[in-house]
């Protein structure tokens, strides 16, 4: 326990709290009452054949266009990031990855060849602004903000 309170826990905490986030969505896209129908016009047609970008789709909060692969995804990546709150060198990794990784899907959302994940999973609209917003705060915590630890004491005698 006296290492955790050696360690950067900004750092750590930022992988919790994305990690809980991501989570938390990703199980609230399973929950039918919090997935609503797709508008009229939207990028599929409630109508097609099934296949695994229509599986499940429909709009979290009736904000997120989300399908069941998207869902499946924001659970790993979220419960990855709850592991990796366990050490300061795993919560570091985890927000330098989902910095990078968030920030290259933000790009691609806003790319209309690529807003399906070519064909798996929906990243257009508010999802977006989103997955920028949190590569955003993963980046900071993940490289700007220097590692802190807190002074050791010397306990070597004196002679």
């Amino acid at each position: 326990m006296d290492n955790m309170n050696r360690e950067n826990m900004g750092q750590r905490y930022c992988a919790l709290i994305i990690g809980i986030l991501f989570a938390v969505i990703g199980l609230a896209g399973f929950v039918p009452g919090l997935v609503s129908l797709p508008p009229t016009g939207a990028a599929i047609p409630v109508d097609t054949s099934p296949n695994i970008y229509s599986a499940g789709f429909g709009y979290l909060f009736g904000l997120f266009p989300t399908n069941l692969l998207h869902n499946i995804v924001h659970i790993v990546v979220g419960s990855v990031g709850i592991v990796a709150y366990t050490s300061s060198g795993g919560a570091r990794l985890y927000n330098r990855g989902f910095a990078i990784a968030y920030a290259l899907i933000a790009i691609m959302g806003l790319l209309p060849v690529a807003q399906t994940t070519f064909g798996l999973m929906p990243i257009f609209g508010i999802n977006v602004w989103f997955n920028a917003l949190t590569a955003t705060v993963a980046g900071y915590f993940g490289f700007v903000q220097p590692t802190q630890t807190m002074p050791q004491m010397n306990t070597s005698p004196r002679s």
